[in-house]
């Protein structure tokens, strides 16, 4: 059982049998009132944020969560082929529920799958992930005024915004969290 005094940001929990996790919490304590804990959650599926207070000392049950590591095989259509690297177990992961990843989902390579109550529901991506630049506009010698940036495009589609020096074949450091280029490799 999980109780209000475990709580800690990113602490994933259920409540009325639906996924969350803890985006910040704040005890209160107002006179001759019972404490309290302020909450603001975020729903696993959905997204949706949403604030509750939960009276101090409540219990919660112990979430239902796996995380396993799976490699990426291929995309067929609107569902995304994830194999278990230890039974060799293929599972079709909706579209819906890799969003935005799928930028940055590189066939044959590792990712951690997270699962409720044995369904594949999100996918934890690495920090930053190396992709190799397969269309870019060429770089013209009279536009460096100053930090000038040009559109790229990476093998997985992704399209960002690149320095001027970088062309066609190299490979980038691209940030996972918001979709920009960090540096050539």
């Amino acid at each position: 059982m999980i109780s209000t005094s475990d709580f800690r940001r990113g602490m994933k929990i259920t409540i009325d049998n639906e996924p969350y996790v803890i985006v910040d919490f704040q005890n209160a304590r107002t006179a001759q009132r019972r404490a309290n804990v302020w909450t603001k959650l975020k729903h696993i599926l959905t997204g949706q944020v949403i604030e509750r207070n939960i009276s101090s000392g409540t219990q919660f049950e112990d979430p239902d969560f796996d995380n396993r590591e799976m490699q990426y095989l291929y995309n067929s259509g609107t569902n995304f082929v994830f194999m278990d690297q230890n039974t060799y177990d293929q599972i079709e992961i909706p579209e819906t529920a890799v969003g935005d990843n799928k930028w940055y989902l590189l066939e044959n390579s590792s990712y951690s799958v997270l699962f409720f109550n044995g369904a594949p529901i999100t996918l934890e991506l690495p920090a930053a992930v190396i992709l190799t630049v397969t269309e870019c506009e060429p770089g013209v010698k009279g536009d460096r005024v100053s930090n000038v940036l040009k559109g790229a495009t990476l093998e997985t589609g992704l399209q960002v915004k690149v320095p001027l020096f970088v062309k066609e074949g190299d490979q980038v450091k691209v940030d996972t969290r918001d979709g920009k280029y960090l540096e050539r490799m």
